[in-house]
């Protein structure tokens, strides 16, 4: 049950501070309230007599008008909830003919977050092995993209290749809006289960594939839709389980994409000249299969479901500045950011770099990515998401530009260290400030929306890169176009980042 109480400000010491006009039992709504209602809520105190105006019909008069003038200077009203135990509210309802089922969905009500413990650690766990088997299997792509243009996809052109790394990549990305609506609804476990079988059984079948569209059916649709089933319910299970510690615990998600990253690819340049192609797919298959078997084990939704309002896609998000600015720094951001690690090695192999130190280029800067991630999660926690990713995607973005023109070994090995870092930085801080916009009920939603349409960005960037590579003959205008694009896609996360500040000065100066 809930009480409402007003109080009215004067200047006037003898102004009357009592309940509005009326009958009592009335306004306080406690006609239908039980004994044992009384019994936890003790009833109001006694109105005080009015002081009497007298007699006279003129003074009576002045009283009035002097009440109306005073009336004037009354500042608004304050009302006070009162919240009583949800015992009593659940019988006050009843005895309405309301229920608990009847409240509106759209309402979000105070919700606590464990932010540590055994179990939402163990939350973490998951996650992170949810994003070794799925970003992190995507992020080897570049060791792919290798191999196929030197042996089994040679005839074909750098930039056809890409296609199937840069749906791969994509489709990482796309499925969120479903995967993050289901997990909304509440359904978590038997979709996640599916995808988990799915990216077992695509990796095992890539290793069959001989004819381009194979590759591309296997490696680029199914392992891509796989993937993206696994990676975005991930992404908005932290959001239930931690609101104060949110960072550093999507700062270690984001670190099993990193060690993803970089263990994949050492595993089948290292698997493929003693087994061969196909029995190195099957490998790393069974590597999967014990990764994706943490996860399904130990992520939970915590909250109970919420079907609320707007559909599968709520267009009227984009209505909101802040939102809709992000959109467009995470879209720019993937069409920018994969060129470096999808093209370093294939780069350094054209400037002389002895092979076998331009394929650890794509494990470097996925591990030095790992360093990225766990600061940028420390650092949200301190300063704000966006106060940190935003200055390192500008930083990754001077390093693209600078990126063709290293020729040396050293040189490329500095680059894809700072690259990996930046870049980590912004993978594990991608959602983040989309949790702070909105109530945790919509969060699967919310970050299912952010992560598919910057699948577009995912989809075009590298074969835009491959293009220019194929009508160049070289990188530098790859890097040109690859930073120019990432520059606008931090200072689009700056211009978020002075929208949400205007919205809470603007909530702050209203209270």
């Amino acid at each position: 049950m809930l009480w409402t109480v007003y109080e009215e400000d004067s200047e006037d010491s003898n102004h009357y501070f009592g309940p509005p006009p009326g009958h009592l039992d009335s306004f306080y709504d406690l006609s239908a309230s039980s004994s044992a209602q009384d019994s936890v809520v003790e009833p109001p105190p006694p109105v005080p007599p009015l002081p009497n105006p007298g007699p006279s019909a003129s003074g009576s008069g002045a009283e009035n008008k002097n009440c109306n003038t005073k009336k004037d200077e009354i500042s608004e009203k304050h009302v006070e909830e009162v919240v009583v135990p949800a015992d009593d509210e659940d019988d006050e309802g009843a005895e309405h003919g309301h229920t608990h089922l009847d409240r509106d969905p759209n309402v979000e009500e105070p919700v606590s977050y464990p932010d540590g413990g055994s179990r939402a650690w163990l939350v973490v766990l998951g996650t992170f092995f949810s994003a070794f088997a799925s970003f992190g299997y995507v992020n080897a792509w570049g060791v792919f993209q290798a191999y196929y243009e030197e042996t089994a996809l040679e005839q074909y052109s750098p930039s056809t290749i890409a296609w199937i790394g840069s749906v791969q990549y994509a489709l990482v990305l796309f499925p969120a809006l479903f995967s993050g609506r289901l997990f909304d609804l509440g359904i978590f476990k038997l979709p996640f289960l599916v995808a988990s079988v799915l990216v077992v059984a695509a990796t095992v079948l890539v290793g069959q594939c001989k004819e381009y569209w194979e590759f591309f059916l296997c490696q680029g649709i199914a392992l891509g839709l796989g993937c993206g089933m696994v990676f975005g319910p991930a992404m908005g299970i932290i959001g239930q389980w931690f609101r104060r510690k949110r960072g550093i615990a999507m700062g270690l998600t984001a670190l099993g994409s990193s060690v993803g990253g970089t263990v994949f690819p050492i595993a089948a340049q290292k698997l493929i000249p003693i087994v061969g192609f196909p029995w190195t797919m099957r490998i790393l298959g069974l590597i999967l299969l014990f990764a994706l078997a943490v996860p399904n084990l130990t992520l939970a939704r915590r909250l109970p479901p919420r079907n609320v309002s707007g559909g599968l896609f709520n267009f009227a998000a984009f209505k909101d500045p802040p939102f809709s600015a992000y959109a467009i720094a995470v879209i720019t951001g993937f069409l920018g950011l994969y060129t470096v690690l999808t093209y370093i090695e294939v780069s350094a192999l054209s400037v002389g770099v002895s092979p076998d130190l331009a394929f650890y280029l794509v494990s470097i800067a996925n591990a030095s990515s790992a360093f990225g991630r766990i600061i940028a999660g420390v650092m949200a926690d301190r300063i704000g998401p966006l106060d940190f990713i935003a200055p390192t995607t500008l930083f990754a973005a001077a390093l693209t530009f600078a990126w063709p023109f290293a020729r040396v070994e050293a040189s490329l090995i500095v680059i894809a260290i700072l690259y990996g870092f930046m870049c980590g930085s912004f993978v594990a801080g991608l959602v983040l400030p989309v949790y702070q916009m909105g109530g945790v009920g919509d969060i699967g939603r919310r970050t299912g929306m952010i992560m598919t349409v910057s699948a577009a960005g995912a989809l075009c960037g590298i074969p835009i890169s491959g293009a220019l590579n194929k009508a160049t003959g070289g990188f530098e205008v790859v890097g040109y176009y690859a930073g120019s694009i990432t520059v606008v896609s931090a200072i689009f996360m700056m211009i978020t980042r002075v929208l949400m500040s205007r919205r809470i000065e603007e909530e702050f100066e209203l209270q």
